[in-house]
């Protein structure tokens, strides 16, 4: 008689929690949609591309889990607030839509300081004031902001979106203490460069990649599915007493 195989000790169960995915279509957001949903949750997906999140949705039914397509632009402040606080129950938020515009400091664009504090900021506020407030109307939750390893060092090009990166940091802090005693977590999930359609077109630089693989002790990119382990350590009762820290996924970077 073989000797059964001892189970894990951490399992990642999600059932009859709901999540919200912001950032849904693509990237580091679907991979978080279809983790969540792989452990049993029924995944909310937001973007701006209906399209892309149809597909999602439709591999998310294939693969035996729920999930509901809710387009939104989560720049437009209104239709967040009507979208989230509209939801009859949120356990779960995913508050990850993000973008990177890498410029030289002193020829960054007005457009692209507004495109970056817009939404990397402004969006991911309002976005997790709204998720909030449900949560605490239904008891409690958790909720994990997708920061960077550039939310705690600084980087050429990069003063923009460091920037907009250490105040989401710092929001994470100032909500885990607020929200503690309504139930609601608020932890941060910290990532160095992951390969995503976004950062692709950055590593065909062969200069570049060879950077990035320079900074980084364990010697590769990250993949998606390493930051999505992250989220949902974070997002589970195996996290029930962890709120207002930030776990970084960055091979070693910021250990330097």
């Amino acid at each position: 008689m073989s000797t059964p195989r001892p189970r894990a000790a951490l399992e990642v169960d999600l059932t009859d929690r709901v999540a919200l995915v912001t950032g849904a279509g693509r990237g580091i957001g679907r991979a978080c949609a279809r983790g969540l949903a792989a452990c049993g949750a029924e995944v909310v997906a937001m973007s701006r591309t209906a399209a892309e999140l149809d597909q999602l949705v439709a591999e998310i039914e294939r693969e035996g889990g729920r999930a509901t397509a809710l387009p939104c632009d989560v720049t437009d402040r209104a239709a967040v607030r009507t979208a989230i606080e509209g939801l009859d129950r949120l356990d779960i938020l995913v508050n990850n839509a993000g973008i990177n515009r890498p410029q030289p400091f002193l020829e960054v664009t007005d457009d692209a300081l507004d495109l970056m504090l817009d939404l990397n900021v402004r969006a991911a506020f309002v976005v997790a004031q709204s998720a909030a407030r449900v949560m605490v109307r239904g008891g409690g939750g958790a909720i994990v902001n997708m920061t960077s390893q550039m939310g705690r060092v600084g980087a050429p090009l990069r003063t923009v979106y460091c920037a907009t990166k250490h105040a989401l940091e710092g929001l994470t802090r100032a909500m885990a203490v607020e929200l503690a005693p309504q139930g609601v977590r608020v932890n941060a999930v910290a990532p160095t460069f992951v390969e995503t359609p976004l950062t692709r077109t950055f590593f065909a630089d062969d200069a570049f990649r060879q950077w990035v693989l320079a900074r980084i002790p364990q010697g590769r990119i990250a993949s998606a599915d390493e930051v999505v382990g992250a989220v949902l350590f974070l997002a589970s009762p195996a996290a029930s007493l962890i709120t207002g820290t930030s776990l970084a996924v960055d091979g070693g970077w910021t250990a330097q």
